[in-house]
C-alpha cells in the first residue's frame, strides 16, 4: 500500500498524489482537501465513506487517537509503566458490560457498520505505515496499535460530562467540616431543593481521596522522554437575509491537537459537514443540506455515589437488602512497559463498578452513572443527527443523545429553528442526588429514566431566538428534576440576550463579533459596587480605583485596566470570606460587595493588587493572562505560544483556566447561514492537523487569536474553489 505522501505531483496547479491503493476499500474514494485543511470526503458506499474518514482521520491525528484509544480501554500502562495501572483499571471498570446488541442498536440500524468501516480506514493507514512510523510514536518509544470497533464505545470521556460526582463527596466534605446551614449559604442549588445526609450515612466515610484515581483517570495524559459552552439560533426575522443562523461554540480544553476534527461527508444518505470526536465516526455538530445543530453541556445529573458495607469476615461480599451479595468480579490482564503482564480484578456491585476501596473500614464506593447503560459512549448520537431532514427527525434522534446531557439548538431551510435537551435522565424517587449514598439498604434506587420526549424543548418562540450557555435552562413552571447544581452562572448567556435584544437585522459577521466579545457584565457590577468609595486623593490607590471605573469593562488583552480588574479581584475572596473564600462563586462576591464592606478592604485588596502588577512585571491583560499550547509528548519544539488572550470565565469568549492561564475555551467555532451554506463561517485551533511536520499544524493558530474565521465550504462548487490537494484512494 502506498502512503498519501508518496509520488506528489502538481494537477491542475493542486497538489495531488498517485491513486493510493487501500485493501478493505470497496469504490474508488475522492477526498478534497482544502486550504484550510479540511477533508471533504467523496464516496459511493457508507461503508467506503466512513473507511475513508478512518483513514483521513489517522493520517492527520493518529498519535492523538491512539492515545485517546489506549485511555479508554485502559492500556496505557502498557506503554508508559506501572504508574498508569490505577488509572488504566478504572477506565477498564467503566467501560461498558452490558447486551451488546442493545448497545450497538441504541446507536442506530446502520452504527455498527459505520464504526467497523471508520476503525478498517484507521488501520488500513497504520498498516500502510509499516516501520516508517510518524515522529512521535518514534519519541515515545512504542508503535500505534489497531483499532476494535469497540474502541468507539468507551465510556471514560463520558465520566467528567455526566454529572455531579466530584460534586456529591464536595457537599459531604462540606457539610461534615461546616454543617449544613453555612454549606447552603454557599451552594448554589436550581431548582431548591433540600440538602440533608441520607439515613445511614456515615459523613466521615466521605474524603477527596475517594476521587484520586477518579480524577486521574478523567484529566489530561502527559507522556514524559471551567466547562463552559455557548450557542444561539435566530430565525430570519432578526436576519438581514431573511434566512436563520446559527452559532456554536463548544468550549473545553484547549489543546494540542484540538480536541475536535472537521470533516464533511458525502456519500450515499449523507451530505453533512461539522466536527466531531477526532476517534469516532460523523460529526457531533454542524449541518447537512437541510437542518444545523449545535450544543452545549447541559447540568442533567447522570451520577452517584454508592457507600458499600463490605463483609468483614468475607471480603468477597458486600451488604444489599439485608443479606450479604458476592461482588461481581471479572479478571483481566494488563500488559506492562518494561514488566510482565498483571491480572487485575474489576469488582461490580449491584450499582456499578467499584471506584474506591477503604479496607480497613470494610468499605467500597461504586458509582451508579447512566455510563453503565447501552447506547451511552459520548457523541455517537450524531451519527442520527446528521441525517435529519427536519424538526421531526431532530427530535427522533435526540432520543438517542445519551451521553453527554446537552442543548442543541436547531435550525433549518424552511426557516425554523428549535432547541431540545438530550440526555439519559435518571428517576430518583424520594432522594435528590446531591450527596452520596449508602448501598445497603437498597432505598436509594434509580426507578428507570425519563422519556425523552419530557426534557425541555422549545420550537419557534415569539423572541425570535434561542440561547443557552450551561446556564439553568429549566423553563418556568417545569417540574421534573433533571439536576441542581450543575449549572454554569448566567453571565455569559445574559450577555448573548442583551446583544441579540439590540434591535438589528443580524449577519454573520455579527455572530462572528459576538462570539469574540469580552465585555464583562461582572466588572460592571464590581464598579458599580465600587463606586462610592474614594481613597485618599493623589494616592496609587486613588489611581488605579480611577482607572477602573472609568473603564468600559472588555476584558481586552491589552488592557491596563482589565489587568487591575481582574488581579483585584482574585484579592477579594480571601478578604470577603476568609476560611470560605474558595466556597463563594463569583456572584456571591459581587452580592458582598454590592451589600457594603469596609473601605479598609478595598484599599487593601487594591494595594494587593498593585503589588501583584509589580511583582509580575506586566501591564496589560494579556501579558498576564495566556495559552500555551503543549504537546502530550512534553517536548517544547512541538509547543505553540505563549498567546495573549482576552477575556476571562464569565465573558461570552470564555478563555477560564488556574493562576491567569487559559487553558479552556472554544477551540472550535462555527456561525452557520442556514439555506446559504458556503457563506458558513468556522475555526478549529491550532489546525487541523496534529503532525507536528503538516502546513495545517499551526496555520489557524493566529486567526484564531485574532477572531478571525475562514469559510466552510459546502457545495462542490465551493470545495473545489478551495481546494489543495486531491486524494485517491482506491481499492
Amino acid at each position: 500500500m502506498k502512503r498519501v505522501c508518496s509520488v506528489l505531483f502538481l494537477c491542475s496547479g493542486l497538489l495531488c498524489a498517485a491513486p493510493i491503493r487501500t485493501p478493505g476499500l470497496r469504490k474508488p474514494v475522492e477526498i478534497l482537501r482544502d486550504r484550510w485543511g479540511v477533508p471533504h470526503i467523496y464516496a459511493a458506499t457508507v461503508h467506503d465513506l466512513f473507511f475513508a474518514q478512518g483513514y483521513i482521520t489517522a493520517t492527520d491525528r493518529l498519535f492523538q487517537i491512539d492515545l485517546w484509544r489506549r485511555v479508554g480501554s485502559g492500556k496505557l500502562a502498557e506503554v508508559m509503566g506501572p504508574a498508569y495501572i490505577d488509572r488504566d483499571r478504572l477506565a477498564r471498570a467503566v467501560n461498558y458490560r452490558g447486551d451488546w446488541a442493545a448497545e450497538w442498536a441504541a446507536y442506530g440500524s446502520d452504527a455498527r457498520e459505520i464504526v467497523t468501516a471508520f476503525t478498517e480506514g484507521v488501520n488500513a493507514y497504520i498498516h500502510s505505515l509499516g516501520a516508517n512510523l510518524p515522529r512521535e510514536f518514534k519519541i515515545a518509544g512504542y508503535a500505534p496499535g489497531l483499532w476494535v470497533p469497540e474502541d468507539c464505545l468507551s465510556r471514560v470521556a463520558g465520566l467528567t460530562m455526566t454529572g455531579n460526582l466530584t460534586r456529591e463527596v464536595t457537599h459531604a466534605e462540606d457539610i461534615r467540616r461546616y454543617g449544613i446551614e453555612r454549606t447552603l449559604q454557599f451552594t448554589r442549588i436550581e431548582p431548591h431543593a433540600a440538602m440533608t445526609v441520607p439515613a445511614g450515612l456515615d459523613l466521615a466515610a466521605i474524603t477527596a481521596d475517594i476521587l484520586r484515581t477518579y480524577r486521574q483517570t478523567v484529566g489530561p495524559v502527559r507522556l514524559t522522554t471551567e466547562q463552559g459552552s455557548n450557542n444561539w439560533v435566530v430565525d430570519g426575522t432578526l436576519t438581514a437575509t431573511g434566512r436563520p443562523i446559527l452559532a456554536n461554540d463548544p468550549h473545553r480544553p484547549v489543546q494540542l491537537p484540538s480536541l475536535r476534527k472537521t470533516v464533511h461527508l458525502n456519500g450515499p444518505g449523507w451530505n453533512a459537514i461539522g466536527s466531531g470526536e477526532p476517534g469516532l465516526p460523523g460529526i457531533a455538530l454542524g449541518h447537512n443540506d437541510s437542518v444545523a445543530f449545535g450544543f452545549t453541556i447541559v447540568g442533567i445529573d447522570q451520577q452517584d455515589l454508592y457507600v458499600e458495607s463490605v463483609n468483614p469476615s468475607n471480603a468477597a461480599q458486600y451488604r444489599y437488602r439485608g443479606a450479604w451479595k458476592d461482588f461481581e468480579t471479572r479478571q483481566q490482564q494488563l500488559a506492562l512497559k518494561g514488566e510482565a503482564a498483571r491480572t487485575i480484578t474489576l469488582r461490580y456491585t449491584v450499582h456499578g463498578p467499584v471506584i474506591a476501596e477503604d479496607g480497613a473500614a470494610h468499605r467500597v464506593y461504586a458509582l451508579r452513572w447512566v455510563g453503565s447503560e447501552p447506547g451511552t459512549a459520548g457523541y455517537l448520537a450524531g451519527l442520527s443527527l446528521a441525517r435529519a431532514r427536519d424538526w421531526t427527525e431532530f427530535r427522533a434522534a435526540m432520543a438517542r443523545y445519551r451521553v453527554p446531557s446537552e442543548n442543541l439548538v436547531y435550525a433549518d431551510t424552511k426557516g425554523n429553528i428549535g432547541w431540545q435537551v438530550g440526555g439519559l435522565t435518571p428517576i430518583r424517587d424520594g432522594w435528590n442526588g446531591l450527596l452520596p449514598v449508602p448501598g445497603d439498604e437498597g432505598r436509594y434506587e434509580w426507578t428507570g429514566f425519563r422519556k425523552p420526549e419530557e426534557l425541555p424543548f422549545e420550537f419557534n418562540p415569539a423572541r425570535h431566538y434561542i440561547a443557552t450557555a450551561n446556564h439553568n435552562i429549566l423553563p418556568e413552571g417545569y417540574k421534573i428534576p433533571i439536576g441542581y447544581d450543575g449549572w454554569a452562572l448566567p453571565f455569559r448567556v445574559t450577555r448573548i440576550r442583551e446583544m441579540l435584544a439590540a434591535g438589528k437585522k443580524f449577519d454573520i459577521a455579527d455572530f462572528v463579533r459576538m462570539q469574540q466579545d469580552v465585555t464583562s457584565l461582572p466588572a460592571q457590577r464590581f464598579q458599580a459596587a465600587v463606586r462610592g468609595w474614594h481613597p485618599a486623593e493623589g494616592t496609587a490607590t486613588a489611581r488605579a480605583l480611577a482607572e477602573v471605573l472609568q473603564w468600559h469593562a472588555v476584558l481586552a488583552a491589552n488592557s491596563h485596566a482589565a489587568l487591575l480588574y481582574e488581579l483585584w479581584m482574585s484579592k477579594l475572596p480571601s478578604a470577603l470570606f476568609g476560611e470560605m473564600a474558595a466556597k463563594a462563586d463569583l456572584d456571591m462576591q459581587l452580592r458582598k460587595l454590592e451589600a457594603g464592606v469596609d473601605p479598609a478592604i478595598l484599599e487593601k485588596t487594591l494595594e494587593g493588587a498593585l503589588a501583584e502588577v509589580d511583582r509580575r512585571k506586566v501591564t496589560t491583560w494579556g501579558a498576564l493572562h495566556q495559552l500555551t499550547l503543549a504537546h502530550p509528548l512534553g517536548k517544547a519544539e512541538f509547543q505553540l505560544g505563549p498567546v495573549p488572550r482576552p477575556g476571562d470565565a464569565n465573558t461570552v469568549n470564555a478563555t477560564s483556566g488556574t493562576n491567569f492561564r487559559q487553558t479552556n475555551g472554544a477551540s472550535w467555532r462555527e456561525v452557520l447561514d442556514v439555506g446559504d451554506w458556503d457563506r458558513s463561517v468556522m475555526t478549529n485551533v491550532p489546525g487541523e492537523s496534529g503532525n507536528p511536520g503538516s502546513s495545517h499544524y499551526s496555520d489557524l493558530l493566529a486567526d484564531w487569536a485574532a477572531g478571525r474565521y475562514h469559510p466552510l465550504p459546502f457545495s462542490r462548487k465551493a470545495v473545489e474553489a478551495a481546494t489543495e490537494e486531491r486524494i485517491e484512494l482506491i481499492p
